[in-house]
C-alpha cells in the first residue's frame, strides 16, 4: 500500500516504517514542519520515500495517517480534492496525553465517524474525550538496539525535549533535588543552559542533542535511566533506555506504571524514593544491572517491533477493506 504521513515524531516513524508499505513523506523545499521528508539522524529502509506537495494530486494512495489537526487541511489542498476518510481511507494517530481541561479535554477529532483516532498508550485513551469516533490503543514499538548496557559511569540519563520550556510537564522542576542524589546527564532538543536555569554545577547536569544511534551509545554507559515526567505521553526513549538493558527511576504516573513492572526499577511519585533508589545504584552496580536485565526483557516481550507492526497491519487492513 501508499501510506502518506507525515514526519512529525521521529523514534516512532522510525518503528512504523520497519513494515511492508510504500511510506510517503511530504518534503517541502525549507524542510520545515510541514515538510521535513526523510530523516536525517535515524535509520530509515528505501521503502520511505519523500514527495512533494504538488505530486500528491496524482498520487495513489491507500491510506492517510493524520497526527496534527490541521493535516486535515494540509491534505484537502494537497490531494487534489480526495478528502481524508471520506476519498481515502484515513486514521489519526494522537501520540500525547491530553492537556487542557483534563479529563473533560475534548479530542480535536470528536464525534468523527469517518476516522479511527489511535492512541499510543491505554492511558492516553481512557483520558481523552473523543465523543463517538471509533478509538484504537496501538502501543509503541521499538526496533531493537540491543543490550548494550555498561553502567560504566555513575549517572543518570534523562531524555527530554525544550525542558525549560515544558517545566513541570517534564517535571524539569524536580531535577534540581535529584541531582543531589545523582549526577544528571540530560539528552535532547531544547537542553542548552538546562543547569544555569537549575542553579545546577555544570557537572551535576550536563546537556547534549544527538543522533539515535550515538544517543544510545551515551545512555549504555550510564548507570541508571530517570524519568521525571508527571504529565507526557509514554515516550519511546524510556523504552529504547530499557531496550538497552538500563534500570529505570521513575514518577508513577500516566502509562510508566505499566511500561516499568516491579523489579525493572523504581517507580514512584515522591522524588526522595527515587532520589534514594538512585543512590542504591550509584554504590551497587550489580543491582542496577540486573534491575536493567528485567527492564530489557519486559520491553522486548511488551514494546518489540514485531508485535508493534502485527497490531498496526491488523489496523490498517481493516481501515482500508
Amino acid at each position: 500500500m501508499n501510506v502518506l504521513l507525515w514526519h512529525v515524531h521521529g523514534s516512532w516513524t522510525t518503528a512504523f516504517v520497519q513494515g511492508p508499505h510504500t511510506y510517503l513523506l511530504p518534503v517541502t523545499p525549507d524542510r520545515g514542519p510541514d515538510g521535513l521528508g526523510r530523516a536525517r539522524t535515524f535509520s530509515w529502509p528505501a521503502s520511505v520515500r519523500e514527495v512533494a506537495p504538488e505530486e500528491l494530486r496524482d498520487t495513489p494512495l491507500d491510506l492517510v495517517l493524520l497526527q496534527r489537526p490541521h493535516e486535515q487541511e494540509l491534505a484537502g489542498l494537497w490531494l487534489g480534492g480526495r478528502r481524508p476518510g471520506r476519498d481515502v481511507p484515513a486514521l489519526y494517530l494522537e501520540h500525547d496525553a491530553p492537556g487542557g481541561d483534563v479529563p473533560g479535554t475534548r479530542h480535536p477529532c470528536a464525534d468523527r465517524a469517518d476516522l479511527t483516532v489511535v492512541h499510543v498508550t491505554h492511558f492516553n485513551r481512557l483520558f481523552w474525550d473523543c465523543g463517538t469516533t471509533r478509538t484504537a490503543v496501538v502501543e509503541h514499538g521499538v526496533v531493537d538496539p540491543g543490550h548494550r548496557y555498561t553502567g560504566r559511569l555513575a549517572r543518570a540519563a534523562v531524555v527530554v525535549d525544550e525542558p525549560v520550556r515544558r517545566a513541570r510537564y517534564t517535571g524539569t522542576d524536580l531535577l534540581h533535588s535529584l541531582a543531589d542524589a545523582v549526577p544528571l546527564d540530560v539528552y535532547g532538543m531544547g537542553t542548552e543552559g538546562l543547569a544555569g536555569h537549575l542553579g545546577l554545577p555544570p557537572d551535576r547536569c550536563r546537556t547534549a542533542d544527538l543522533p539515535q544511534d550515538a544517543l544510545h551509545t551515551a545512555l549504555a554507559e550510564r548507570r541508571m535511566y530517570l524519568h521525571p515526567m508527571r504529565w507526557t505521553s509514554l515516550g519511546p526513549s524510556l523504552l529504547e533506555a530499557m531496550h538497552l538493558g538500563l534500570p529505570v527511576l521513575a514518577l508513577a504516573t500516566t502509562a510508566a506504571v505499566e511500561a516499568v513492572p516491579p523489579g525493572a526499577g523504581t517507580l514512584s511519585t515522591r522524588p526522595d524514593v527515587l532520589a534514594r533508589a538512585a543512590r542504591r545504584y550509584l554504590h551497587e552496580p550489580e543491582a542496577a544491572a540486573e534491575a536493567g536485565a528485567r527492564a530489557r526483557q519486559a520491553a522486548l516481550e511488551r514494546y518489540g517491533l514485531k508485535r508493534f507492526l502485527a497490531d498496526w497491519e491488523r489496523l490498517i487492513t481493516e481501515v482500508c477493506s
